[in-house]
């Protein structure tokens, strides 16, 4: 994927060097923001295609940068892939819910961030067979091209993560999946999110889903599906 633009966001230098010439030595065009500041600045400036965000930066920190890129429309779908020592389940989920696509904890390789970029831009410009078409029923209609939800007519705003697990889901009703099942086909199978992430990803749709929402149903010690219309 030559020439996509990656801007990485880390305020310790050496860091933010050693990944910008590997990502460069890989055939992207890197770009350093020191703060969060920086970085929306740099986003306003040219909006990269793919940005590697430290959680822990000076001035604002990563989650109010991520939020307020999700915020805005002109900036919302710009890949996230959150790079932080904090390796915990709370923020695993706030990453998630605020709309990361990704979530590298450190110390990392370098080889995998830079796998983990070719994956998400390569998903992006070619998702799976079956993934892109929309979903159309009489009251929920999904359209992840336009990445789009309609619930009885009235558009509802999902993160990138809670539309493709909506998706997923209502692609095979009456199927029973796994949590880890329903992590390796939106994420892939190197991707380190825990149950507890995906539950949380659960109870956001649920909750966007208002009227909807028993179309998701727990299976207990298993895992969840989308029911069938009765």
């Amino acid at each position: 994927m030559p020439g996509k633009d990656i801007l990485v966001v880390e305020d310790e230098a050496d860091i933010a060097a050693i990944l910008a010439h590997n990502l460069e030595r890989e055939g992207f065009s890197a770009s350093v923001a020191a703060d969060g500041e920086q970085a929306l600045k740099a986003v306003a400036r040219r909006i990269p295609d793919l940005i590697l965000l430290d959680l822990m930066l000076p001035r604002m920190d990563g989650l109010e940068v991520c939020r307020r890129l999700k915020r805005d429309p002109a900036h919302a779908a710009i890949p996230v892939i959150m790079v932080t020592a904090k390796g915990d389940d709370a923020d695993v989920v706030v990453g998630l819910e605020l709309g990361a696509d990704d979530y590298i904890v450190k110390p990392f390789s370098v080889k995998v961030v830079c796998a983990r970029v070719r994956a998400i831009l390569r998903r992006r410009e070619e998702p799976p067979a079956g993934e892109g078409k929309d979903i159309r029923m009489r009251d929920l209609v999904i359209a992840p091209g336009r990445h789009e939800v309609m619930v009885k007519g009235k558009p509802v705003e999902m993160t990138a993560s809670e539309l493709r697990i909506l998706h997923l889901l209502a692609s095979r009703p009456g199927m029973v999946l796994t949590r880890q099942q329903i992590i390796d086909c939106v994420r892939g199978t190197d991707y380190a999110v825990t149950d507890r992430a995906v539950d949380v990803q659960i109870v956001g749709i649920r909750r966007k889903l208002g009227a909807l929402a028993d179309r998701l149903e727990t299976v207990r010690g298993v895992g969840y599906r989308f029911k069938e219309r009765q």
